[in-house]
């Protein structure tokens, strides 16, 4: 019988901060899908469930090439420039 050890101590996790969150939700929002098989079905529900939460937010698709490298510099260019929050999805 052979044994596999994990040398990771995940019996007490690290504790994290929460990023501060806007009082209000509005402007615009940008899904970015990283092109894993399904994203886009992820991201057609998120923008779903956005647009009924609130319909007054603007949503802004996205895709990278792949998702095996990073998004291009002018992507992330583009989506600095155009939103106000992103979301980025991955689903399989």
């Amino acid at each position: 019988m052979v044994q596999i050890l994990d040398p990771t101590d995940e019996s007490r996790p690290p504790q994290r901060q929460l990023a501060a969150r806007p009082e209000a939700f509005s402007g615009t929002v940008g899904l970015l899908d990283i092109s894993k098989p399904r994203g886009d079905v992820l991201i057609d529900r998120l923008a779903e469930l956005i647009a009924h939460q609130d319909p007054d937010v603007t949503i802004k698709r996205y895709r990278k090439p792949t998702f095996t490298k990073p998004a291009p510099p002018a992507l992330l260019g583009q989506i600095q420039e155009e939103c106000d929050f992103v979301i980025e999805a991955l689903a399989d």
